[in-house]
């Protein structure tokens, strides 16, 4: 599936480029409202994520336009949080809203619900099992040999990245940009504690772990 992202900051769209390629998709990428909708006239995407604040034509103006010749599902995203910014996009064509600064792993749930509504992808389904460890990704919970553990949010988005990627090898400056987003101005020391928490809840001997494991001088993975 072809995912066209349009923003006019670099860094964040490499950002999801990067995390939505990961995923699967084919992603483009622009940086202006105009580009956005002649690549939307030309290429066959099958979803969109679209500023609204972009030069020479703004995202509210490009949702319009590329309404007057494709219904392809779009995602606006916006720092402004009013419930009239978010009218104005809707009104302009959009599907659904995110407010910056965003979590990735929000960005990546809303495009699995827009393709989902429009029929393009199926539902992997709401749980992860590997061996003891459960994700109810729709509810949002963890169970371990079949008690719910409780967890914060950033610990259950952690432990749901890497649970969904395993054996891949994130660096703490890949998880903190993930799942603390690229605005976190916090010290990367907060992933080693993010994840000596998850072992002493989820793993049955942390200082020993079967599941969330360390590549010395590289980063963490989930086995």
């Amino acid at each position: 599936m072809r995912i066209l992202v349009v923003d006019d900051e670099k860094l964040l769209v490499k950002g999801m480029k990067f995390n939505l390629e990961n995923e699967g998709y084919a992603v483009e990428c622009a940086y202006d409202g105009a580009a956005a909708v002649e690549l939307a006239r030309n290429g066959r995407f099958d979803l969109i994520v679209l500023d609204v604040m972009m030069p020479e034509v703004d995202g509210l103006e490009a949702c319009m336009r590329i309404r007057e010749f494709s219904n392809v599902p779009i995602i606006m995203l916006t720092a402004k949080s009013e419930d009239a910014d978010k009218l104005m996009g809707f009104e302009s064509g959009a599907d659904d809203y995110l407010t910056k600064p965003f979590n990735i792993l929000e960005l990546k749930a809303r495009v699995r619900a827009l393709l989902r509504r429009a029929g393009l992808q199926r539902d992997k389904g709401t749980l992860l099992t590997v061996g003891d460890l459960t994700l109810n990704t729709e509810e949002r919970v963890a169970v371990r040999d079949e008690e719910i553990v409780d967890l914060t949010a950033k610990e259950y988005d952690l432990i749901e990245l890497l649970m969904r990627n395993p054996r891949r090898v994130y660096s703490r400056e890949n998880l903190m940009n993930v799942v603390w987003g690229y605005t976190y101005a916090g010290d990367y020391r907060t992933v080693d504690v993010h994840i000596r928490r998850l072992r002493e809840k989820l793993e049955r001997n942390p200082a020993e772990p079967d599941h969330i494991m360390t590549k010395w001088g590289v980063g963490y993975y989930f086995k």
